[in-house]
């Protein structure tokens, strides 16, 4: 199980347990939050947390369209 821990104050801590339904991510190009599955952001095998990047549907979009 991979969980997020932070210390709140005063030595109280909080324990989340990560799932699919509670990661978000926010999108690079427009800051709009977005709910994130890891299972189908690393379904290629390449598992980076700190590279990796989501941009939200309507950037994607537009970035697709940008590079035809």
């Amino acid at each position: 199980m991979f969980y997020v821990k932070e210390e709140l104050k005063d030595g109280v801590e909080i324990h989340i347990e990560i799932t699919d339904e509670n990661v978000y991510n926010t999108c690079p190009v427009c800051g709009k939050e977005i709910a994130v599955d890891l299972t189908d952001v690393f379904s290629d095998g390449d598992a980076d947390l700190f590279a990796t990047s989501v941009l939200c549907g309507t950037c994607s979009k537009y970035i697709l369209r940008k590079d035809e």
